[in-house]
């Protein structure tokens, strides 16, 4: 692991060669510093075209995105896909306390705002949903239409599920996964269990016994592309994905952004142009009801589930997310 200090600020910085070969993922990789950090994004795809903007939550990073990145480009679209500090080709800061949704926010806003993107289509899942609409509502005329998959916003009276508080307890230093990720549970394993490709036994063994079951080929080329981002970092390079779950505002106010992201939902309460809910039936964390509820307070709104998809919907149903959405923009 090669430690970097950079303004005081320690990180740590994957090399290019463990991104090689991953399935479906020849975006030529570009960069921006956001406070002295190196910050990837992909930005495939006509400059003046129309601007779909891609953002994602955890543990994943623009790998997640890839066929509907590729669906899109086919159709003509610009796609821009940031990588969040401390996930991806992104630089890992390695200090926990340095991680927030309000500088995951700013680094956002300065990405947009340093490739000047306008009339922006936003794709956002999981902490990619709270990340982007804090942008969407802070500079509203920059967007032009928001496909919302899978997130939420805090705000008052928002139910919290038993599967999201238990992720939260899971991460905690005692939690199962807080002492057992990245050994011997490092994330690409992980994924394997909500990606439907182990069920929860093979993953006990795992911790247990430290043995890795086998994998078909594909299983493993995708295992390895959310493994990739980690490769060598140990503990200290998983800290992003470590305060994720833990900034969940009912646990983590400050760091979650709680009333950041309850002036965000209050704004976007206004949004008149067009929005798209693609859900994925099968996700305990944010449920098909919560969606359908989402959805409900907006008369313009289209709500499409995609009932056999989990929670990382854009991995398992990629190309039906890209084609429900090019079917309801040519509607438009």
């Amino acid at each position: 692991m090669n430690l970097t200090t950079r303004d005081g600020v320690p990180f740590v910085r994957t090399p290019e060669e463990a991104f090689a070969d991953l399935p479906d993922y020849p975006f030529a990789p570009r960069w921006r510093e956001f406070q002295g950090l190196r910050m990837h994004y992909v930005d495939e795809g006509p400059r003046d075209a129309p601007v779909v903007l891609l953002t994602h939550g955890m543990p994943t990073w623009s790998f997640l995105n890839r066929r509907i990145i590729r669906r899109l480009l086919s159709a003509g679209y610009r796609c821009v896909a940031p990588d969040c500090i401390g996930f991806g080709k992104s630089d890992k800061v390695i200090d926990d306390g340095w991680y927030s949704i309000e500088r995951h926010a700013a680094a956002h806003r300065a990405l947009v705002e340093a490739l000047d993107l306008t009339s922006i289509t936003l794709f956002c899942q999981d902490w990619g949903g709270p990340i982007g609409l804090i942008h969407a509502a802070a500079e509203p005329d920059r967007y032009r239409r928001l496909v919302i998959m899978n997130t939420w916003l805090h705000h008052d009276g928002y139910a919290y599920t038993d599967a999201l508080r238990n992720w939260n307890a899971q991460w905690k230093p005692d939690g199962l996964f807080g002492k057992n990720i990245p050994e011997p549970l490092s994330i690409g394993w992980f994924m394997m269990l909500p990606l439907g490709v182990m069920k929860p036994p093979q993953l006990f063994g795992i911790v247990q016994s430290g043995a890795h079951p086998a994998l078909a080929p594909d299983e493993e080329r995708i295992r390895r592309g959310y493994d990739a981002p980690f490769t060598g970092l140990g503990f200290a390079g998983h800290a992003g994905v470590r305060r994720f779950p833990l900034s969940l505002p009912f646990d983590n106010p400050a760091g979650g952004a709680a009333a950041l992201q309850q002036a965000t939902w209050d704004a976007l309460r206004g949004w008149e142009k067009p929005v798209g809910f693609i859900w994925g039936g099968t996700d305990a964390v944010f449920t098909e009801a919560w969606g359908r509820q989402w959805a409900g307070l907006y008369p313009q709104a289209s709500f499409d589930l995609l009932p056999d998809a989990g929670h990382f919907l854009q991995e398992t149903h990629g190309a039906s997310i890209a084609e429900l959405f090019l079917e309801r923009a040519a509607r438009r």
